[in-house]
């Protein structure tokens, strides 16, 4: 006698930035970290547990990430024929849990029971998690009136009962709080339509969306905060409010999730910076080089090695070798974090969607300079540009973004040197902003 339970199959249409798209077939059950999982391995894809399912709707101009242990097909049963899934990574999906502090500035953050401060901010995350304590958030948000293009601006809270404002100053008195949202059946997404459409007063917008709502603008609060920095701490407070401990499963046990796919088995590769080490294998078994300065030329001379016999099999195996000088200016074209002649606000947003954290970057030609490329990366949650422009020393052309002080062979010489070193940049480069190809 079969005692297995039956599972309904389900159809999924998954997107990816290239504007192609991938149907899946898929349980009912099934969470979205499982369809990631899904699609990374049916794309070859490197799993780092950055990879997200995003729901996003184009007439309404909103998306969120869907969280890991969400049901894809429940989630699509809520969705309107226009909206879909796109298939993105976000770095920042919990980057909270990392550094809590970037994201609850200390003048948002209150408590329920009078404290005197007392509270240490090593303990906030905790707060968050805790269903018996209870943490909020407060400060001044503008909110679109109903139906009109003005807004105005409120004193709000944020509690696991609901988003309040305050219809009297800042007073937190319950006879003036009026409840504008629950978050038990509410989503809250960013807004991704510019301020000009809603005649926004600033560009940090996000909005919450009951859950049945589909396409109805009317059920829909537009919210706009001060700065980057407010919005990210509202939103990421409603997400831990909301899930509280859900979500701290989710970011700490990756690889128990990992066991639960019988089903198929994801080749995983992730290499932390810090597990790399210098290893010489001149003799039979591997060593551990620990002298940096001894390091510092294998790494050298294993990079001469490699440039050497690239040189090599293109002068003897292709038909129409390349020259090595030109085998340098294309090379870089085959890496993930490279991404051709985008326009720069083209790059913000594909830095904005893969979450503001530091060292999310990408290279792009510059449009300023035909031989020149441009690497664009993000450091405390601000975008910025460094021009890398080519220097030709006796007849071969290197590549360099300090004005020659370290110069390198190639693209990827550089950004791996900037991988493991700093230089003058504001922070190491730890994240390729990835467009994947579904």
């Amino acid at each position: 006698m079969d005692l297995t339970k039956h599972v309904a199959i389900e159809i999924v249409k998954v997107w990816s930035e290239d504007g192609a798209g991938k149907v899946v077939e898929i349980p009912a059950d099934m969470t979205a970290r499982d369809v990631c999982q899904l699609l990374v391995y049916k794309s070859h894809c490197v799993d780092d547990n950055a990879w997200t399912l995003v729901e996003h709707h184009p007439i309404l101009g909103l998306e969120r990430c869907l969280e890991d242990h969400e049901l894809v097909v429940q989630v699509q049963a809520s969705m309107s024929s226009d909206s879909k899934f796109l298939f993105r990574k976000n770095y920042a999906k919990y980057e909270f849990f990392r550094n809590p502090l970037n994201f609850f500035p200390e003048q948002m953050v209150a408590w329920c029971q009078e404290s005197d401060g007392t509270i240490p901010q090593s303990q906030l995350l905790q707060n968050f998690l805790n269903s018996s304590s209870c943490p909020e958030i407060q400060g001044y948000l503008y909110m679109k009136e109903p139906g009109r293009k003005s807004w105005k601006k409120l004193y709000m809270f944020l509690r696991r009962s609901g988003l309040y404002f305050s219809t009297k100053g800042t007073s937190k008195e319950p006879r003036h709080l009026q409840l504008l949202s629950d978050l038990e059946d509410s989503n809250i997404f960013t807004i991704i339509t510019g301020r000009k459409l809603h005649n926004a007063p600033t560009d940090y917008q996000f909005s919450i969306k009951p859950s049945k709502a589909r396409s109805d603008c009317k059920e829909l609060k537009m919210l706009c905060a001060e700065d980057e920095q407010s919005r990210t701490c509202w939103m990421t407070a409603f997400r831990l409010l909301k899930y509280g401990l859900v979500l701290y499963k989710s970011y700490s046990v990756p690889q128990q999730r990992k066991t639960n796919l019988s089903h198929f088995s994801t080749p995983v590769r992730s290499v932390s910076e810090n597990s790399l080490v210098a290893m010489d294998f001149s003799g039979r078994t591997g060593r551990v080089i620990d002298n940096p300065v001894e390091a510092q030329s294998a790494a050298l001379e294993e990079g001469q090695t490699w440039r050497k016999r690239s040189q090599r099999m293109n002068v003897l195996g292709s038909p129409s070798p390349l020259h090595p000088s030109s085998l340098s200016t294309v090379i870089h074209r085959t890496q993930v974090w490279f991404h051709g002649r985008i326009m720069r606000e083209e790059a913000h947003k594909m830095i904005i969607q893969q979450g503001q954290v530091d060292g999310l970057f990408l290279l792009r030609d510059s449009q300023s300079n035909p031989k020149a490329f441009v690497l664009t990366m993000c450091h405390h949650q601000k975008i910025k540009h460094f021009q890398i422009l080519p220097w030709e020393e006796d007849g071969q052309v290197f590549f360099s973004l300090d004005d020659g002080a370290t110069k390198f062979t190639d693209l990827i010489h550089l950004v791996e040197f900037y991988q493991l070193n700093r230089g003058v940049l504001p922070c190491k480069l730890k994240h390729p902003c990835t467009a994947v190809a579904l």
